[in-house]
């Protein structure tokens, strides 16, 4: 674009100036993750009193959450596609939550009935073309910055410059530029215990040489790439790029060479994890960061050759049943996001080597020291089902595989009881009994 850095010039100014395009009433959406603008939403949060029911929405968040709190409320009305520790209790007592598949926001966006007023977003340092990268976060940041009426862009040099649809002239888009360097968060490695390591293990024997990836975060995700080193040409297309994903591609497990598109490269929605990821993320060509509505898209998924999708889970029923976001009494916990995608894309897989999988512990304890079964006979009053038991194919605790998919509600039920918590079998197994009027 010519004289880019005239019209960036222009536009540059301190946050507390930028957020005055911010107006009451407005619907403003944050960048995803990682890629949430600090700067920016701490100068919101300074300049709260001359705002009234500006609505936030994004989904994941690591960032302090301030306009979550209850002095804020007339302030911020927050409305969000997927709950983090800083936002649950606001949502849940005062704000709102949208239920969406992940991949379905960029249309909903698309078609105003998401409204976009103003876009928050962070990005790299422009190139000698005026050209940012996204960095960090694909998903639906794409297309806030195409629908939004204002884009305020926080510029930081710690923004990797990431490939794909995350790179767009700024100078087409961004109203207000601010200036403002940061460190990226962080986050440590999952801690990996004996159950972790055994669920890591029973995931890593449904995966094929040759197979493609989707993995999250955690100490799950990082067990399963743990026990996938001495595979061979795996891919990845997934929902994030973590800490897990890179390892395994130093290491020449992943090569993508199998893949049966996108051949060469990673492709994800967004990228979390360490410092180290973000920097071995920037400028290099085997990372492809794209929006969710191409990556979570489950037609897009069902061809990926040896689709292997590796989801967790608060808990699950004796038929299948998953609940992965929301706890009893109507509590939201988090949020669908792309779990439902990645399970039904890999479930139609077109070569009909997909693997579904929920994997989880087989228990939880609270901090009173109380255990809790995370396979019971029914789901807790009021907690909302995230998978039907018609998506469930393989359930994976520490304790081993049991495989759905195809069985009576009977065989399902008996599968996931001889996975469960032996403490908790017995009183499954009476339960059993009284549910399908069968000897188990």
């Amino acid at each position: 674009m010519k004289n880019w850095k005239e019209l960036y010039n222009q536009k540059l100014m301190t946050a507390d100036e930028a957020v005055k395009l911010i107006k009451s009433g407005d619907k403003v959406v944050f960048q995803h993750d990682v890629g949430e603008p600090e700067e920016l939403v701490r100068a919101m949060v300074r300049n709260a009193d001359n705002y009234r029911n500006v609505e936030i929405s994004h989904m994941y968040s690591l960032g302090p959450g301030d306009y979550c709190k209850p002095e804020y409320k007339d302030n911020f009305h927050p409305n969000m596609w997927f709950l983090s520790g800083q936002t649950r209790k606001a949502c849940n007592e005062w704000g709102d939550y949208t239920s969406c598949f992940f991949h379905e926001l960029p249309e909903l966006m698309r078609s105003g009935r998401v409204v976009v007023d103003v876009a928050l977003i962070m990005v790299s340092k422009p190139d000698k073309h005026g050209y940012v990268s996204t960095g960090v976060s694909g998903d639906y940041t794409i297309q806030a910055i195409k629908s939004a009426r204002t884009v305020i862009a926080q510029v930081n040099e710690n923004i990797p410059f990431t490939y794909g649809d995350a790179v767009f002239p700024l100078m087409e888009y961004a109203d207000a530029i601010v200036e403002f360097d940061e460190e990226l968060p962080a986050l440590p490695a999952g801690k990996i215990g004996p159950v972790e390591e055994e669920i890591g293990k029973y995931c890593a024997s449904l995966i094929q040489d040759g197979a493609t990836l989707q993995l999250g975060i955690g100490s799950i995700p990082d067990a399963v790439c743990e026990q996938l080193k001495s595979k061979k040409h795996l891919g990845l297309h997934s929902e994030m790029l973590g800490d897990g994903a890179m390892k395994l591609y130093n290491e020449g497990v992943i090569d993508n060479s199998m893949k049966s598109f996108d051949k060469g490269v990673m492709v994800a929605n967004f990228i979390m994890g360490s410092k180290e990821l973000y920097e071995f993320c920037d400028h290099n060509p085997a990372v492809k960061l794209m929006p969710v509505d191409y990556v979570n898209h489950p037609a897009v998924i069902m061809n990926c050759s040896k689709m292997v999708a590796i989801n967790a889970a608060l808990g699950c029923d004796l038929y299948g049943q998953v609940a992965a976001d929301a706890l009893g009494g109507d509590k939201q916990f988090s949020g669908v996001g792309g779990q439902v995608d990645f399970i039904r894309g890999a479930a139609m897989s077109t070569d009909g080597q997909g693997v579904a999988i929920i994997a989880m512990p087989s228990m939880t304890v609270k901090k009173d020291g109380t255990k809790i079964s995370k396979i019971t006979a029914r789901l807790a009053d009021g907690q909302v089902i995230t998978d039907s038991r018609n998506d469930t194919e393989y359930v994976i605790t520490e304790y081993g595989i049991a495989d759905l998919w195809g069985k009576t509600n009977a065989d399902k039920a008996r599968a996931l009881i001889n996975i469960a918590h032996p403490d908790f079998r017995p009183e499954l197994k009476d339960q059993f009994e009284q549910m399908f009027h069968q000897k188990f």
